[in-house]
């Protein structure tokens, strides 16, 4: 994160003016709850991602299947 804000070469006046615009368009009240949205929000993306890693996993331990040959 550090890098990103140097990436663009945000200082302490630059988010302390983006932070006072957040709060000023959104209000007290309703950052929490965007906030709280936030959180729901990445903690199903790492649910997902978690799952998927260990579908593969599976996948992987798992024993391939032999395919029967039809002849006809």
């Amino acid at each position: 994160m550090i890098s990103t804000i140097l990436l663009f070469g945000l200082g302490g006046a630059e988010i302390t003016v983006i932070v006072l615009i957040v709060l000023l368009l959104f209000g007290g009240r309703k950052i929490p709850e965007l906030m709280k949205g936030l959180g729901s929000g990445i903690r199903e993306f790492n649910k997902a991602k978690n799952e998927v890693t260990e579908q593969i996993k599976e996948g992987i331990n798992e024993p391939p299947k032999s395919e029967k040959s039809e002849d006809k």
